[in-house]
């Protein structure tokens, strides 16, 4: 690590420790030159392969511009746009891979949308999923209805 007040080529970790819930590491440093004391944070680097073959960083500002669409006239906020866009980022880091596809990151949002908004989640599943018909269209929202009766548990009801 250069340090930036003198450019000498080393320095000296003084002092580590985990900051952004254990996403990145904050390292106080120390030049051995100069002996000026500075700060750095690192982090591990997620990239994108764009279809078009351009490798870019993951950001999660274009997670959320895309879910925003999908949940276009719904009753989703920012904040809940912000955190889906956290949890999407941490489950791509616990995959223990560096570089995904955009079709990866999309199938990736799906669950965490899911649970958000179901309308937005087959907005977004039909780009996708690549849903061609209605048939696939019935089939999802056959999905949800499955996950929803499972979730309410056995019925309920008095026979007579």
């Amino acid at each position: 690590m250069h340090c930036p007040f003198c450019r000498h080529p080393d320095s000296r970790v003084i002092d580590s420790r985990t900051a952004d819930d254990g996403l990145s590491i904050r390292r106080r440093r120390q030049c051995p030159e100069c002996g000026r004391r500075f700060t750095t944070t690192e982090t591990a680097s997620l990239t994108v392969i764009k279809r078009s073959g351009v490798v870019e960083p993951f950001s999660r500002e274009k997670v959320m511009s895309g879910v925003r669409k999908a949940c276009q006239g719904r009753p989703v906020t920012e904040a809940d746009l912000a955190m889906l866009a956290q949890q999407v980022e941490e489950s791509l880091r616990q995959s223990g891979i560096a570089q995904f596809d955009t079709n990866d990151i999309g199938v990736a949002i799906l669950p965490h949308l899911r649970t958000l908004d179901e309308v937005a989640y087959l907005r977004f599943a039909s780009v996708y999923q690549a849903f061609e018909s209605l048939a696939d269209f019935e089939a999802a929202i056959g999905d949800l209805r499955k996950t929803q009766v499972a979730a309410s548990g056995p019925s309920s009801e008095v026979k007579e």
